[in-house]
This record gives C-alpha cells, structure tokens and sequence, in this order.
C-alpha cells in the first residue's frame, strides 16, 4: 500500500479520507453509507469510551442496555421528536417470514424505548434521581455520509436521566455539558466552545439543547457532543409520574447526552497532518513505537540485547510496541507509524548501543532529541505530556487565529465566502435571518456561548438591531 497521502491545501476532503483508510481506522463497507471499523480505530474508540466511561461513572450514572428495536408507536407519541426523525428511520416490518402486527423502528436514539421503561420504573420521589447511560449502535438512514462523521450506522453513548424538578435537570444538562468539555480539552486535546443551541438547531422534542462545537483544520465546526434539557415533554407523552413527599402525582423532569464516534473524525481533523494522523497520547493505542535499526546478525543481536533495557524502562509506564518487522525498512517504518499517529517513535541503533542512550522522534513535530536508557523511565511520560499539552495548544491557536469579530455585513458575508472561520457576530434573534443565512451562504449559528455579556448592536446577518450576546457563526459538518 502506498503511504502517500493527498495533502491537505490540495483537497481537504480526499486528505480526510486517505487518512482514515490509510492508518487503517476503517473502510468501506458492502452496505452502502456504513463502514467497517478496522482494530486501529476501534482501539482509539476503546480508549475514548474507557476514560469517558469512567467520568459518567464518577458522577453517579450507571450503565444500563435496551433493545435495538423500537415499536413505530413509541416515536408517534412525543410529535416534535417524531417529526425530527422520521426521515432517517429504518422501518422492520417483517421478520420470521411474516408481517408483523406493529412496525418496528431500528433505534435512531433511544429516548422513547428507555421512557417505557421509567414509566413503569419510576413510582415514587424515592426512585429519583435516576440516571442511565447506555453504549450502543444507533442507526440513522443518511443520504450522505462520510467516514466516522456521519454514516448510517454509529456507535455512541446516550445517557438518560429523570429528576424530581425542573431546577435538577437544569443542573444535570449542565454538569454533564462541562463532562463532555472537559474531555474533549483534556483527553482529546480538542479546544471547543460550549453554549446554548438555538431553537432551530435544537434537539427534536428538547426544551433546551447546548453542545460543544471545535473547529477543524478546513476552519468547519464540528458538533462534538450535545446535552438536552427534555423539559417534561417526553414524561408527559409516556406518562412518567411519581409521588411526591405531600403524596401528589408529578410528571419527571428529564434529560439526554451524547457523543459518538464522530470524535474519531474529530480527532483526525483537528490533530492531523500531511503525514497522516497525529493521535495526542492520551487515546493512543500505542504511545511509543520502538525501531530497532541494524544491517547485520552481529547488530542485530548488540540492539536486541540494548533493547531489553528499553523494553524494561517502558514497561508498565506507557502502551508501547516493539517493531522487529525484518521485511522493511527503517525509513519505510518510520513512515508507516507516522500515518497511524503513534505520538512517540524510539530509535536504536549501533551507534546508539555505543553512547548508551536512544534516539527519539515527536509525531507533533518531527523534532529529535537523545535520552539515556536510565532517563527513560521518567523521561519518556513527561515527553509524552509535552506532545498532549502541545497538540492542544497548537490546536487553540489555530482556532484563535480563525475567529472573527464582525460587525458589518459585508465582512460577514465576504469570510463565508472565502476561508470561512468562526465568526463572533451580533444575531437579532429573528429565526428568518437564520434561515436566510444557512440557504444563502450554508452558515449556521453553532452556539451561542456561555458566559457573553449582553452587546446590543445590529445584527451582522441582516441589520435588524440585536439584544443578546454575539453568538457563534460557521460552515459545519
């Protein structure tokens, strides 16, 4: 296979996707709009859903599984959540060689199939808070799909709460809004901004929805992760009630998160590079990638023998592979760990056996250093430390130097006719000037973020005065 790669100034897209097939994140499979998620990107996913796994644990959720299969009723019940489906559902309607009685929806999201379940769960104040995570496979029929960022079938984590009033469910949108923040800065090394949707973006049937969006390398935003206040809606539409302490019948407040293996594509978007993927170590399958380089049996046994005491340096401090693979080259290898991401390669040669001490090479930059055997111990996870802390930096000023404040239209409409970017703009509110934008000029409003101050003043879009905070403008995927 070659390694070559399209770069990226040349087409952004074919550079997107030589990346993914390439470092063998998965393929193309038979069933049109799904993909095969090859070993290389499942183990990232793997390692996404262990730490994330464990932050929704470390807030009180527990992990729970529901049926794949959702009768059609179910979505017919709460109007708003089955109009915002109904065009990407897959129907069953017959199954062991008979029509079935009811039609059966393959889960789009699970919210109607998990709120049969409450209702008959949920009794009394003593049963709540109740708070649920699921991981699964949900299936949304696109008429477009791309690699990880939208296929027809994902996997994902979607996470179900009900409470005992509004004011808990406000706070449980919220915590768990920062939790996907937090991860996708922390772990990802992915810089987002977190806000509140607008109506027209907004999840079907939530009262509220606020999402995490990032800005990838072509300057589109990507939506990482939502979480949606669900207000009553859907308690109300499935009759989930409890008792409360004066032993009165009150319908549940409720919520719902997510995020899916879209944050592969994200990862691949933001960190990499004309080389191929760039992985920040904290989702690296393998952290440091060892090459042994020798030309003869007698440099071959003097780097084996050096090599036990990396290997002995390295053990049990990162996730680390050895590649004794004799039918290529060193030059070859090199490039072949630098398109899977590996954040870290180690060089032993003959002259390093000498000096005592190993080369080694940073993905985020290809800069080298020496380090003794006796330093690697140590030296190795700070090094490693450095490349997260790097690739986030670099990430963020990225962002940084392609966002704009604007106050005029002109400038408005001259940047999403150009590079594009992040635009920070005044909005009037009208949802007729967001529509007329997202047609003219394929922008939507990604979020509209926390903690801006109130800036009156006209709208960008159209000119009508605005009295809410700028918000934030972008082409998206």
């Amino acid at each position: 296979m070659s390694l070559a790669v399209t770069p990226r100034s040349e087409d952004y897209s074919r550079w997107y996707t030589d990346v993914v097939l390439k470092a063998e994140l998965a393929d193309y499979s038979p069933v049109k709009g799904c993909m095969v998620i090859r070993p290389n990107g499942y183990a990232i996913w793997e390692n996404i859903q262990r730490i994330l796994d464990r932050m929704i644990k470390d807030t009180g959720h527990k992990n729970a599984y529901f049926p794949l299969f959702i009768p059609e009723s179910f979505l017919h019940k709460e109007a708003e959540h089955v109009e915002g489906f109904a065009p990407e559902c897959a129907v069953v309607t017959h199954a062991g060689g008979k029509k079935l009685e009811e039609p059966l929806v393959v889960r789009p999201t699970s919210e109607t199939i998990m709120h049969a379940m409450f209702a008959k769960w949920i009794m009394s104040y003593r049963d709540l808070p109740l708070l649920l995570n699921q991981w699964a496979n949900v299936v949304r029929w696109e008429m477009r799909t791309r690699l990880f960022l939208r296929t027809t079938e994902f996997l994902w984590q979607e996470g179900h709460t009900c409470h005992a009033s509004e004011e808990e469910a406000q706070e449980e949108t919220l915590r768990m809004l920062e939790v996907y923040r937090a991860f996708a800065q922390e772990t990802l090394a992915i810089p987002v901004i977190h806000g509140l949707k607008t109506d027209s973006e907004k999840f079907a049937g939530a009262v509220r929805t606020y999402a995490i969006e990032g800005m990838m390398q072509d300057r589109k935003a990507l939506q990482a992760g939502t979480s949606h206040n669900l207000g009553q809606n859907f308690a109300k539409a499935f009759e989930i009630q409890y008792q409360d302490r004066d032993g009165k019948m009150q319908h549940v407040w409720q919520t719902s998160w997510g995020v899916s293996t879209r944050l592969v594509g994200a990862v691949v978007m933001v960190h990499g590079d004309d080389k191929g993927l760039v992985l920040p170590p904290r989702i690296a399958p393998t952290q440091v990638v060892v090459v042994p380089i020798y030309s003869s049996e007698a440099d071959h046994a003097r780097v084996s023998e050096f090599a036990v005491g990396v290997e002995a340096a390295l053990r049990g401090r990162v996730l680390y592979e050895i590649d004794w693979r004799d039918q290529y080259k060193p030059g070859w290898k090199y490039a072949d760990w630098e398109q899977k991401g590996v954040p870290l390669r180690i060089e032993i040669g003959p002259r390093d056996v000498e000096k005592g001490h190993v080369m080694l090479a940073r993905r985020d930059g290809g800069a080298k250093q020496t380090m003794p055997v006796a330093a690697l111990a140590e030296g190795v996870p700070a090094l490693l430390e450095e490349i997260q802390a790097s690739l986030l930096k670099r990430a963020l000023d990225f962002r940084e130097a392609n966002t704009f404040e604007v106050d005029d239209h002109e400038r408005f409409e001259e940047i999403f006719a150009g590079d594009g970017g992040f635009v920070r703009a005044r909005w009037c509110g009208g949802a007729e000037c967001e529509a007329s934008v997202k047609e003219r000029l394929k922008t939507t409003i990604r979020v509209i973020p926390f903690g801006a101050p109130d800036d009156p003043g006209p709208c960008a879009a159209c000119g009508t005065k605005g009295t809410g905070p700028r918000v934030i403008w972008a082409k998206a995927y």
